[in-house]
């Protein structure tokens, strides 16, 4: 089995990229589809951040309000590392559970983990290779103003909170290029694709 890190920036579309690996046929596990899984009524997690962070943090529905919680942790580091300690692990436990479920259906398996913070995170050692989504900063702050629709202060201030896009380039194994058309980010994904599955990458 292949394990293979997928990374960006905010507004490289990286999303998209994951898709297109989908649809070749690669496993994708998405990291912040697990995040939110954890947080789910009933998780481990969910008990223990309600046991950390009281009852005020839970919506009308019973689930955690993960504004609530946001607002909570957002400028207090000692609240952030408490919950980052409860989500982490549970997070972890999921990735493995889903991987060992992957590896009996498929032992031969092209898996790709879509993980934002990769690089900050320091996670680069746990992959095969690591792909990184680029779109030059320029472009980066053009879609993600007109996403958001906020002002270049603010987008300026988002890409703030990561490593800068061309840093992480240079920690890339593969870059791909998604700054102009989808047909031709189609074009190197597929020729990506196509070389790990052949053994050339990774």
């Amino acid at each position: 089995m292949k394990f293979i890190g997928l990374t960006g920036s905010i507004a490289t579309g990286k999303s998209t990229v994951a898709k297109m690996f989908k649809d070749l046929g690669f496993y994708v596990i998405d990291a912040d589809e697990i995040a939110h899984s954890v947080y789910k009524k009933g998780e481990r997690a969910y008990f223990e951040i309600i046991k950390a962070f009281g009852e005020n943090i839970l919506g009308e529905n019973g689930e955690i309000d993960r504004k609530k919680l946001g607002k909570l942790v957002l400028n207090d580091k000692e609240k952030l590392s408490l919950l980052e300690k409860i989500v982490h692990p549970a997070v972890e436990q999921k990735r493995l559970e889903i991987l060992e479920k992957i590896k009996k259906e498929n032992p031969h398996a092209f898996v790709i983990y879509d993980v934002p913070l990769l690089f900050e995170k320091n996670l680069k050692s746990m992959f095969d290779c690591v792909i990184l989504v680029y779109v030059p900063q320029e472009v980066q702050i053009k879609r993600l103003m007109e996403r958001d629709r906020i002002s270049k202060d603010e987008a300026l201030k988002k890409l703030s909170l990561q490593l800068p896009i061309d840093e992480k380039r240079k920690l890339a194994d593969i870059v791909i290029d998604n700054s102009k058309t989808l047909a031709e980010t189609q074009k190197q994904v597929e020729s990506i694709a196509e070389k790990i599955k052949n053994g050339e990458l990774c």
